[in-house]
């Protein structure tokens, strides 16, 4: 039998395509996914260790930074810290002033800290010195006269570690001075914080405000899952409501920062569109292939049907081959990503502007659901889009494709 016209063709380049298709169509889906799930953790990590996950505080609105204290409930503090999702309870006091030097003045937020504060996000953060002493808010020792700056602060008012800060804060119809010695700076790269914020003893701030040593601010409470933080604000104020603290109330992290937060979330929608495009991208072309094979091996289908093979069982022969296909560019793809993931987060090589992105360089979620879920979905996703050219098999008539010579 003379060999067949039909086993050349275009099917082998096409192969290679939509093998390179479906790869590039796994890493671009798996970077996109990495990197932007990178930023929003980035970016939600730093406001959060900066500002907890959920604040009770005042109801009253107060002008110029001017905080009602609230006064330490032991009770309702014991309860908060046991209730399930609370990882850790912390208070806090914030006061509202200005830094003078010889050449400028400056508007800053003094975040007075005790010693029950976790300042894990400090050390991460922190670019030189160290963090000032914190004390108990029931210690009889002088508070702390150290400070953190931030390194845009520093940078704007020409200050360095070991130098002294002299700042004033309002009080009543007057103002108050004090000289904080910096012990340490910090940087975020949040304009937000960096630009604002100083960091030192919550007993100052007492000191400031002539509270007592059982006022405070307000309590930060951190939660295991930021997924159940909105649950876990319901949770609070019905806590809240049974202590009938009426005059408390609790926001979370998303009511401070609004903005940022709407943009974390405007990244889920850019993470849909490319996903539901790269999908399109590797199932249109898995299909184009299946297709020229289809057409070039017409005859070898009229053939196998002649001698009594059933529609499935070559359809079935068509499908392993495009299966095989699909599985050499999921790994390929995942490889690749695999390794570039790698290289970003170890050698952080591709930077970014701080001012515009809030981080100095590109962040990756290494998390092995991302590569094991999108290499599922691409597999589901291919498999079913070939369903519709291996239907086309059934067409194809013995009759009309064999040929005699």
């Amino acid at each position: 039998m003379p060999r067949s016209k039909d086993g050349g063709g275009f099917s082998g380049p096409l192969s290679v395509i939509a093998v390179a298709s479906i790869a590039l169509g796994v890493l671009v889906m798996v970077m996109a996914v990495s990197i932007l799930r990178g930023f929003q953790g980035e970016i939600a990590g730093k406001v959060v260790g900066f500002g907890s996950h959920l604040t009770v505080s005042n109801y009253a609105i107060n002008p110029n930074y001017q905080e009602q204290p609230v006064t330490i409930d032991n009770a309702l503090a014991a309860t908060l810290r046991s209730t399930p999702g609370v990882k850790h309870l912390q208070s806090f006091a914030t006061k509202g002033g200005m830094v003078k030097t010889k050449e400028q003045i400056y508007g800053i937020l003094l975040r007075g800290l005790s010693a029950d504060y976790d300042t894990s996000f400090f050390h991460e953060n922190l670019v030189e010195g160290h963090l000032p002493n914190l004390s108990p808010l029931t210690s009889h020792l002088s508070p702390s006269n150290d400070v953190l700056i931030s390194s845009t602060i520093a940078r704007k008012l020409g200050l360095k570690v070991g130098d002294k800060l002299r700042t004033y804060f309002w009080q009543d119809q007057g103002y108050r001075s004090r000289a904080f010695l910096i012990s340490g700076i910090y940087n975020t790269d949040l304009p937000e914080v960096d630009e604002l914020y100083v960091v030192g003893d919550i007993r100052q701030v007492q000191k400031l405000n002539d509270w007592d040593s059982n006022q405070v601010g307000g309590y930060e409470l951190l939660v295991d899952d930021f997924g159940q933080l909105d649950q876990m604000q319901k949770t609070v104020l019905e806590i809240l409501t049974d202590y009938n603290r009426y005059d408390l109330t609790a926001h979370s992290i998303r009511d401070a920062y609004p903005a940022l937060f709407a943009w974390l979330d405007l990244l889920n929608s850019n993470i849909t569109l490319i996903l539901i495009i790269m999908s399109i991208v590797c199932a249109v072309a898995i299909v184009s292939a299946l297709l020229i094979m289809i057409f070039e091996k017409s005859r070898t289908i009229g053939l196998l049907k002649a001698l009594g093979a059933s529609n499935a069982s070559v359809r079935r022969i068509f499908i392993l081959k495009a299966s095989h296909l699909i599985l050499q560019g999921i790994g390929i793809g995942i490889a690749l990503s695999t390794a570039l993931c790698f290289v970003q987060s170890k050698w952080q090589l591709i930077e970014l502007n701080p001012e515009s992105y809030h981080m100095s360089h590109v962040p990756v979620d290494t998390d092995p659901w991302i590569f094991i879920l999108i290499s599922l979905s691409t597999a589901l996703v291919c498999l079913l889009a070939l369903l519709l050219p291996a239907a086309y098999i059934s067409r194809i008539s013995p009759a009309k494709t064999i040929k005699t010579e």
